[in-house]
C-alpha cells in the first residue's frame, strides 16, 4: 500500500465533499447519472488514497453503473415505509 501525503488525501476528501449530494440538493440531482457517477468516483478516489481498495472498487463499480445508465436511485429514505 502506497502512503499518500496527507495533503493529497485531504484534497480528495474535499473534492468528494464538493461533489457529494447533500440533504438540500438530493431531490434535485438524485436522478442525474453523470452527477451521481462523479460523486461515486470522487468517493472511490478518497477511499483508494486511504488504502481502502475494496471500498474503492465497489464505489467505482457503482459509478460505472451510473455512467452506463444501469443504476437508478432507490428513492428517498425519508419517504419510505413508516411504522406507526
Amino acid at each position: 500500500m502506497a502512503l499518500w501525503p496527507e495533503e493529497v488525501q485531504a484534497d480528495a476528501r474535499l473534492l468528494h465533499e464538493q461533489l457529494r449530494l447533500g440533504d438540500r440538493d438530493w431531490h434535485r440531482w438524485k436522478a442525474d447519472a453523470d452527477r451521481r457517477a462523479a460523486e461515486q468516483l470522487a468517493a472511490a478516489l478518497a477511499q483508494l488514497l486511504q488504502g481502502q481498495t475494496e471500498e474503492a472498487e465497489a464505489l467505482t463499480d457503482s459509478a460505472l453503473r451510473w455512467l452506463r445508465r444501469d443504476q437508478r436511485d432507490p428513492g428517498c429514505p425519508r419517504h419510505g415505509s413508516r411504522t406507526p
